[in-house]
């Protein structure tokens, strides 16, 4: 499994809100940022125009490839990896904003994850978790154009086994798996049991407690979402992600473990 950035910190994507200029801000604490999310076919584009009618934030510039582009352009000297979750029932426009990514070096992150109603109805978001055939479709797509895969999925959907999922995507060639742990943290431990991709856990990461619990179930990485504007909770996790990988601690007085991962239920 190759490790797609360090620290292994990432910042997640916050609809309408995720740019170049908010991973700027904070870039010195991460080892990646996840841009977007951003509709990029005609479907999730009117998806999102009706959940903006009804006061939520979205990314809708009149050309959403450019737009991604420029994003990550606007990261080429930072010093941290990018990447941009993007949403698309259809292929085409997805192997294209893969192909952007892979030229500029940056993941492009497949939505397995929203559950607004109207990208539900749209055929996108966490829809594709009850779908794998086209989830591992879409992932193949991008998987094509040479770009570094990531899926966004989510926890707690009724009648879907994240670690099925996880080996199916894997099979297909997502090299990252960006878990939205919800209230079911320990699902985060089957998914990594489940596959050779690199694993990174989301939700309710706040400080080095809750990323040592984490990666303790055998996360590879954790990111941060609503708090990735708090650049000292984003150096308590950093230093804390830091200290396991070497074998340490980053709290004072504490030994460092030979085993990170005993009497943990895979």
């Amino acid at each position: 499994m190759d490790e797609p950035f360090e620290p292994r910190v990432a910042l997640a994507s916050l609809s309408g809100a995720s740019d170049a200029a908010w991973a700027r801000r904070v870039e010195e604490h991460v080892g990646a940022a996840i841009l977007g999310g951003i509709a990029i076919d005609e479907g999730s584009r009117s998806a999102a125009r009706r959940m903006v009618e009804r006061d939520r934030e979205e990314f809708l510039p009149a050309d959403p490839l450019a737009f991604v582009d420029a994003q990550l352009g606007a990261l080429d000297d930072a010093g941290l990896r990018a990447g941009f979750n993007v949403r698309s029932a259809t292929l085409a426009p997805l192997r294209e904003a893969a192909a952007v990514c892979a030229d500029r070096g940056a993941i492009v992150e497949i939505n397995a994850h929203c559950r607004q109603a109207e990208m539900c109805a749209a055929g996108c978001g966490e829809t594709l978790l009850r779908d794998a055939h086209r989830l591992c479709e879409q992932v193949e797509t991008a998987s094509d154009t040479g770009a570094t895969v990531s899926v966004k999925l989510r926890a707690e959907v009724p009648g879907v086994d994240l670690a099925d999922v996880a080996r199916w995507v894997g099979a297909a060639g997502a090299d990252v798996l960006h878990v939205d742990a919800m209230d079911a943290e320990k699902v985060v431990g089957r998914v990594a049991g489940a596959t050779d991709a690199f694993v990174i856990a989301n939700n309710g990461v706040r400080g080095g407690e809750t990323a040592r619990e984490y990666l303790a179930l055998g996360a590879n990485a954790v990111s941060v979402g609503r708090a990735s504007d708090r650049s000292e909770l984003l150096k308590r996790v950093r230093r804390a992600t830091e200290a396991w990988f070497a074998g340490g601690s980053d709290e004072p007085g504490t030994p460092a473990r030979d085993d990170r991962t005993e009497g943990i239920e895979p």
